[in-house]
């Protein structure tokens, strides 16, 4: 028997497993790329809008978010694609390709499943090829979609061969983190670890791509986002920077898989630290457990959603010319009497609240990852009741929208100020970040409501996030009835600073995700575990 024995039946195994999962991933991908290409021609029209549109984002904040400008001034469809869409697309083909070969990798080993498949005729490298084979067939068929969909919209400049290369970046970028996470894969024992070390490289990566293209000339050059921008689709059209990403991911799989022949099946190459006799007074109860299970990831959200809101303060002070040259966002801000950096404080701070409802509902979800486990069974046979094991997770989910909330509009608040020399900014923006709070903790109801009575449709919450976002874009634009905007909680939260405090639908809000997480526990004492 080789190495591979086994290699074809296990790739058909894990696209059998991965057939909602990673078309979800690639078809939003692709939708969401196209989509928002497509409402450049609406949005600025001609060459004075995009012209404003370049003045307005050519400042340190921007360029650290999205990546540099480049076209030497001549701001077209095409470049406006590649300069906003590259970078951000790729670290989500990236994070897909994180969580697609962890979880046929380290995450099969965690659960057992790994040690029954090598029970029969199966070589000892074929779980780990075919994972990356898996995900490296992603890439490219996310690479493919980019291209047809984007050269398929017939947008002035926006060509054939720079959506080809636009897909092939993003490619390039998600199978170098494919093979990060292959080798985070060998070197810890748990899933978790392992995804969070590759995050940890991506973020840095990240880092470095922004600190390079505001500050230190050339060093961009050391981070694969940064090797992906500098291919300028739709404009120089480079593919050369992609043989840097496509080498370092040829060494980094093959590294993975010298590596994976070194240690036995369930261990890691980074032996864990053997952990206190006693456990400390923390985990003496379920919430310092559900603290300890998710503060590495609470803690990686709060950093990263302050600087988010770091980098847009400072476009606070453009807001106004931006407004100008760009007459089509109107559509976007609150219709209200207010100042322009009070609009799109507003708009910003609503986008800001919906990313903030993710790490609380994951935190929530989390519950029905320790069923399926199977690690919710032992700790639930001790005096430790179902009512507080649920209700710690759903406390923790509050605090944690609470503070990721703080750290937002922390972050943007303290953008403004020093862009506006207006020190009150950050208690305006503070203070319109927490008014989200009630709307975030229906978010966490309703997955507390779901995880309680339908289990297995626990993921239906991620409807409500994905709801306020295409509401929080589009519709205003849209022109959709107020009932519809309805369903979304985040609407019915006022838009402050642009629009006065209320706090009568804050109080309905609150009494609604009260209700939901109520209903949630009595359902939950009343199922099985792993009940359908």
């Amino acid at each position: 028997m080789s190495a591979t024995t086994g290699l074809g039946e296990l790739v058909r195994l894990a696209l059998r497993r991965d057939r909602v999962r990673l078309p979800g991933w690639i078809g939003s991908i692709v939708a969401a790329t196209a989509g928002t290409a497509a409402s450049f021609p609406t949005t600025y029209p001609d060459a004075q809008a995009r012209l404003g549109a370049l003045m307005t984002i050519d400042n340190p904040g921007t360029t650290a978010l999205v990546g540099p400008l480049y076209g030497e001034g001549d701001y077209t469809y095409g470049i406006m694609v590649g300069h906003q869409l590259l970078g951000m697309v790729a670290v989500v083909a990236a994070l897909m390709s994180i969580f697609t070969v962890v979880r046929h990798t380290r995450a099969e080993e965690e659960s057992g499943r790994a040690e029954l498949v090598r029970a029969a005729p199966v070589g000892r490298t074929a779980p780990a090829l075919a994972a990356l084979v898996v995900a490296v067939g992603a890439n490219l068929v996310l690479a493919a979609g980019l291209a047809l969909a984007l050269g398929g919209l017939g947008i002035e400049t926006v060509t054939w061969r720079g959506s080809a290369l636009f897909g092939a970046a993003v490619g390039a970028v998600g199978l170098v983190l494919a093979g990060v996470a292959s080798v985070t894969a060998q070197l810890t024992e748990h899933a978790r670890a392992a995804s969070s070390m590759a995050g940890l490289v991506l973020a840095a990566a990240f880092v470095v791509r922004a600190t390079g293209d505001v500050s230190v000339e050339g060093l961009s050059w050391a981070s694969p986002i940064g090797w992906a921008q500098a291919t300028e689709p739709f404009y120089a059209d480079d593919g050369a920077p992609l043989a840097l990403a496509l080498g370092l991911a040829v060494v980094l799989l093959a590294g993975a898989v010298v590596l994976g022949r070194r240690r036995d099946l369930g261990s890691g190459l980074l032996t864990a630290r053997p952990g206190p006799a006693r456990a400390g007074s923390a985990l003496s109860g379920p919430f310092g457990l559900a603290w300890r299970t998710s503060r590495g990831s609470l803690v990686g959200w709060t950093l990263g959603v302050f600087f988010f809101g770091l980098f847009y303060g400072p476009i606070l002070s453009e807001s106004s010319t931006f407004l100008d040259n760009v007459p089509v966002l109107e559509e976007f801000v609150p219709d209200v009497e207010a100042s322009v950096a009070e609009l799109f404080a507003a708009m910003i701070i609503a986008v800001v609240a919906i990313i903030c409802a993710i790490p609380a509902l994951q935190t929530v979800l989390r519950l029905r990852t320790e069923e399926t486990s199977g690690r919710a069974g032992p700790l639930l046979a001790t005096a430790l009741s179902r009512t507080r094991w649920a209700l710690a997770n759903h406390v923790l989910a509050l605090l944690a929208g609470a503070v990721v909330l703080t750290a937002g509009g922390l972050g943007l608040g303290l953008g403004a100020a020093w862009s506006m020399d207006e020190p009150s900014w950050v208690g305006t923006a503070t203070g319109a970040a927490l008014a989200y709070l009630p709307a975030v903790a229906v978010v966490v109801g309703l997955g507390a409501l779901l995880h309680g009575w339908v289990p297995r449709a626990v993921g239906a919450a991620w409807l409500l996030v994905v709801v306020g976002f295409f509401f929080s874009y589009f519709g205003e634009l849209l022109d959709l009835p107020q009932a519809v905007l309805d369903v979304s909680p985040f609407t019915h939260v006022s838009q402050q600073p642009a629009v006065a405090f209320e706090a009568a639908p804050l109080a309905w809000l609150s009494l609604v995700a009260l209700l939901a997480i109520g209903l949630g526990l009595v359902g939950l004492r009343r199922r099985d575990l792993l009940d359908a």
